[in-house]
């Protein structure tokens, strides 16, 4: 039987000093028979909820701790070590708050600390262990301050009564022994209780030197830098109970106390279940009635004129919707992001008319949420939101970037500045950069690793093993060069790990209650950025829900468009008002003449318009489900356009094997299965498939899994079957599907994509000026893209007037003439503070 159990380490989510990666470190305590291991990262738990996943998969049970600076009450710019394990939920709550008061109000030099009043607030459910030579007693005890000392451990045995542990180690560290002998005497005059750990950095002895090479990284020093700190020593690895049974020989009762912890503490971490914002309704209403009685009225203000026969199938849609919104535990989310839409809408912030699945959903579009009509397009709500699958919703909207700030701060004054957060987002070492990191810290010269980093290919994904597949000059370099080969070695020990922390680009959290019930929280030295210490994934696993808030350059540009317009003293222009079947636009668009239209102005687009010259709006939503590498990969974008101008036949969906009942799903895009929607219908219109199934089979045939497509064929084939369909035309289809499937897209993102598509497209044909002064004046500070955009006006036969200090502003704006004048922002070395005293002045 095991007799020990690691209480104190580092993982790579310690960015100062943790080398060891979570799931290969949860598989060595597992084949180390060990039944607990404690976590505890430096004042954070980035990695807790992966942890505590990748234990129970184990059966391991995890305990949720923390190694914390304590500010030294007497010197404030000193600390000293504290390691705080969770004994039960309230322990685990309590570590939330130091943490997260760590950050908000205890940070110095950049490294968040606590206080001692803090420690003693919150210490209920959580055992302490002393910190060994780096806390206060052993600092008091190494100094010869033993009257400190004492005092330190009479204060922490009031604080945590029963539950405070003097911690020794050896790992081989200065001053190791002395600290040893002079606490296990202390241990014996008060009677308190001595444990053992080993202080893990890192998974192996061999893997030392990757971890300086790591510290070194963080701290800016080279390996070899005598002034650099040598704070750790190889032994701090991950030692079997043999091991370090062994290396306490003599203090027994040391490893002993590790199982005694380890048996005291007891924390589950109830994941996956989420606990959405309350959101206020009416007296006298349910939040159930208050959704239904708003969406039906949404729906009526967006068709005031229809006839009852007109709104009955979407009041049929719209009913189904909302039973499935109700019945999953979803209509306070539906109604906080209509409520911030709404409120940015009022404000005259540019809203997106959708993005991604949501698009989809009726309810949505009556709600305002989104603009787009997802009966018109053939969007589906079971690709949103699926009754037969329970995950949470996920609107992600588009607001204009200079304003989506704005958006943030109402949702954290509208529902607290303490329940509001954005969330974290981690940097690896990837492997450009590793090699540059590593060559520094090892002091070879810059020109070499310049050279091996220029050799990797500059690919999203790209692994140092795949650019030693690809490039042969790299083989070589290594193997001519010793130099190279030792700076490879330890980049190939380092990529990946865990480097720094930030902000994900749109993802917000509304917490029902104080955000730290969830999560601990993490923000910059001043107190500002402030984000869940939880990433997107594992904050949601935490119970909190995720809204995106994303910013869209080209929302700003259509609205920069838009104001210059109006400002000329034409009939005001409504964006959202103009038709969508506009031959000149078409006409545009057959030209190739897209540079800055949203999404159609690449190059490779160009040539794909060309050939398939669009003369419709279903044909610009297959545009941008078309131009991806799956699709023109395969052959389907050149069959796609072969049938649209008919030098091929359009079947449904191929000349063999085809079946009338899909000429509906399919006639839009000429037979090809293009869109996951279609995926869907064609399961539910030839198998029976509700769409809710059916969306579960367009996931399976996603993932491949052998076992769950032979199971799925069978249900395909029996369904069909009962639908009087020949089983072997039924296979063959199912077979077609499944191919296309792994190159479907979404259409409720093609369709919301594809109307800003159209949209600039229709600015730059009917207010081409307006809309080209917009989209230089988005990229003022970008001197290339300004130089293509100017090329660009003056192809379109506008005048682009330079700079004036009389008529000039900081953007570039549009005469009454309709020529373009030079922004002043443009300028180079010209900033914001001067140019606005120049305007300054110009009005005096």
């Amino acid at each position: 039987m095991t007799t020990f159990v690691h209480l104190r380490l580092h993982t790579e989510y310690s960015l100062i000093d943790g080398l060891l990666r979570i799931t290969p470190m949860m598989a060595r305590v597992a084949e180390l028979g060990m039944p607990a291991v404690a976590i505890t990262d430096h004042h954070n738990f980035f990695g807790l909820v992966k942890a505590y996943k990748a234990a129970s998969a184990l059966g391991i049970k995890l305990i949720i701790g923390a190694d914390l600076h304590v500010v030294d009450p007497i010197d404030e710019e000193r600390h000293h070590e504290l390691c705080l394990l969770a004994q039960n939920e309230a322990g685990y709550h309590n570590l939330m708050v130091l943490l997260s008061r760590a950050y908000q109000q205890g940070q110095y030099l950049g490294r968040p600390r606590v206080r001692l009043d803090w420690v003693r607030d919150h210490a209920q459910g959580l055992i302490a262990l002393s910190g060994g030579r780096q806390g206060d007693i052993g600092q008091a005890l190494l100094h010869g301050r033993d009257s400190d000392a004492h005092a330190a451990l009479t204060r922490w045995l009031e604080w945590f009564p029963m539950r405070f542990y003097l911690e020794i180690q050896r790992t081989g560290r200065a001053d190791e022994e002395d600290y040893l002998h002079a606490v296990v005497a202390l241990a014996g005059d008060y009677d308190c209780p001595v444990v053992a750990t080993n202080d893990v950095r890192f998974m192996e002895a061999e893997e030392f030197e990757a971890h300086e090479a790591r510290v070194c990284i963080g701290d800016g020093r080279t390996l070899d830098d005598p002034r650099r700190l040598r704070a750790y020593s190889e032994q701090q690895y991950l030692r079997s109970a043999e091991e370090m049974i062994a290396l306490f020989a003599d203090i027994p009762e040391a490893i002993e106390n590790t199982i005694e912890i380890a048996r005291r503490c007891s924390v589950s971490m109830a994941l996956g279940q989420p606990f959405l914002p309350d959101f206020p309704v009416p007296e006298g209403e349910t939040i159930e009635q208050f959704l239904g009685r708003l969406s039906h009225e949404g729906l009526l203000s967006r068709y005031p004129d229809w006839t009852p026969d007109q709104l009955s199938p979407y009041r049929d849609r719209l009913d189904f919707e909302l039973a499935t919104i109700n019945q999953m535990g979803f209509p306070g989310y539906f109604l906080v992001v209509m409520d911030f839409i709404r409120w940015a809408k009022e404000q005259e912030i540019p809203v997106g008319p959708g993005r991604g699945s949501g698009a989809g959903s009726l309810v949505a579009y009556a709600l305002g949420i989104t603009d787009l009509d997802p009966i018109a397009y053939d969007l589906l709500f079971e690709r949103f939101l699926n009754p037969d699958r329970v995950s949470m919703p996920d609107f992600d909207v588009d607001f204009c970037m200079e304003r989506r700030d704005e958006v943030i701060d109402y949702v954290a004054q509208t529902y607290g500045r303490h329940a509001v957060s954005q969330i974290i987002t981690f940097g690896t070492m990837a492997a450009k950069a590793v090699v540059r990191d590593v060559a520094r810290v090892q002091g070879k010269p810059y020109g070499l690793a310049d050279r091996m980093s220029k050799l990797i290919p500059f690919e999203v994904g790209m692994t140092l093993a795949k650019a030693l597949e690809q490039e042969e000059q790299l083989l070589q370099l290594l193997q001519e060069d010793s130099s190279a080969q030792e700076i490879w070695d330890m980049a190939v020990q380092l990529e990946g790990v865990t480097r720094n922390a930030g902000k994900h680009a749109g993802g917000v959290v509304i917490a029902p209650s104080e955000l730290t019930d969830f999560s601990p929280v993490y923000c910059d030295e001043e107190g500002g950025s402030l984000v869940t210490q939880y990433d997107k994934n594992d904050v949601e696993e935490a119970g909190l829900v995720k809204f995106d808030f994303l910013g869209l350059r080209t929302l700003t540009i259509i609205q920069w468009a838009i104001e210059m317009v109006n400002a000329l003293g034409a009939a005001p222009l409504d964006i959202d008002c103009i038709p969508l079947d506009d031959p000149e636009v078409f006409r545009l668009l057959q030209a190739g003449d897209t540079t800055a239209v949203f999404q159609l102005e690449s190059r490779g687009m160009k040539e794909l318009i060309k050939n398939l010259r669009p003369d419709c709006f279903e044909d610009i939503i297959a545009l941008v489900a078309l131009f991806r590498p799956g699709p023109l990969q395969s052959g389907m974008v050149e069959n796609f356009i072969s049938r649209k101008h008919g030098r091929e036949p359009i079947s449904f969906p191929d000349a063999q094997y085809q079946h009338e009942w899909l000429k509906p799903i399919l006639e839009p895009t000429y037979g090809i299965i293009l869109y996951q929607e279609q995926v869907m219908q064609i399961a539910q219109v030839l198998a029976g498939y509700s769409l809710g199934g059916a969306d579960l089979l367009r996931r399976a045939m996603g993932k491949k899994k052998p076992e769950e497509m032979a199971k799925q064929r069978s249900v395909f084939e029996e369904g069909a079957a009962e639908k009087g369909i020949d089983p072997a035309l039924a296979m063959r289809i199912f077979d077609l599907v499944e191919k296309f499937a792994g190159y479907g897209f979404n259409k409720s993102h093609s369709a919301a994509y594809a109307l800003v598509s159209y949209q600039t497209a229709w600015l730059k044909t009917h207010h081409p000026a307006e809309f080209m002064a917009a989209v230089m004046s988005s990229d003022i500070d970008n001197t290339d893209k300004m130089l293509t955009f100017r090329d660009e006006a003056r192809r379109m036969g506008l005048q682009v007037l330079p700079p004036s200090i009389q008529q000039g502003l900081y953007a570039f704006s549009v005469t009454s003439e309709g020529q373009i004048r030079y922004g002043l922002g443009a300028i180079k070395g010209l900033g914001e503070g001067p140019i606005a005293n120049l305007l300054a002045a110009r009005e005096q």
